[in-house]
């Protein structure tokens, strides 16, 4: 048992800070503040994590790896309804991670790791959004010449990217509250799948606007 311990206080960090960088933003949330949170002493949270860096990065590689995990399933991807749950599904990881995204430019221009990790980011999900479409394309529930693929996937993952920072503009006061957040997630996958409108089979494009209509019922 009391091997354990400090294990599980490195845990108890790292949801703690992941909490407060979301809730704050990531350069609103000290070491101290981190600290006082979890009621123990700076230099406890410096055993275990001897600088903020150090929180950034350890929770950058838990999101890269469930990241990795669920882009992974894109390529069992087949119609809309795969699509509209792997989107969502992804916004859903996002959200859990959004620091990263609320304050992306500050954090890549005094972390090179993370830099070097986000470009990673950006092409692996690229790189899943293209099967996506392929898949899709396969199975007929689309039509997308293969020279319109890659700029469709970029466009869905900027939007990917950039979309709770857009929410957050629109409504800072409220936009990233937690009672906020799934009429957010629908929304911005809403957005990225309307990209996919000129390429559906019509009934494929009949039913993601029918999911839309579901969607909008839902945020009323």
């Amino acid at each position: 048992m009391v091997k354990k311990a400090p294990r599980r206080t490195a845990e108890r960090i790292l949801e703690v800070t992941l909490a407060l960088f979301n809730r704050f933003g990531e350069p609103n949330v000290s070491t101290t503040l981190i600290s006082a949170e979890l009621g123990i002493s700076p230099g406890n949270l410096y055993y275990h994590y001897p600088a903020k860096d150090e929180l950034i990065n350890t929770l950058l590689d838990r999101y890269e790896q469930a990241l990795n995990e669920l882009l992974n399933v894109s390529d069992d991807v087949r119609d809309v309804e795969d699509a509209w749950f792997f989107m969502h599904t992804l916004f859903e990881l996002i959200w859990q991670y959004r620091f990263f995204y609320r304050d992306l430019n500050d954090l890549l221009s005094k972390n090179r790791r993370l830099e070097t990790h986000f470009q990673s980011v950006l092409k692996n999900k690229t790189r899943a959004v293209k099967a996506l479409l392929e898949g899709m394309s396969r199975t007929g529930a689309m039509h997308i010449e293969a020279c319109d693929v890659e700029s469709t996937a970029t466009s869905m993952v900027v939007l990917l990217t950039f979309w709770l920072s857009f929410e957050y503009v629109r409504d800072p006061r409220h936009a990233l509250e937690p009672e906020n957040a799934q009429a957010a997630m629908r929304r911005g996958a809403q957005q990225i799948l309307n990209l996919l409108m000129p390429y559906l089979e019509l009934n494929q494009r009949l039913h993601l606007l029918k999911l839309a209509d579901a969607n909008d019922n839902d945020n009323k």
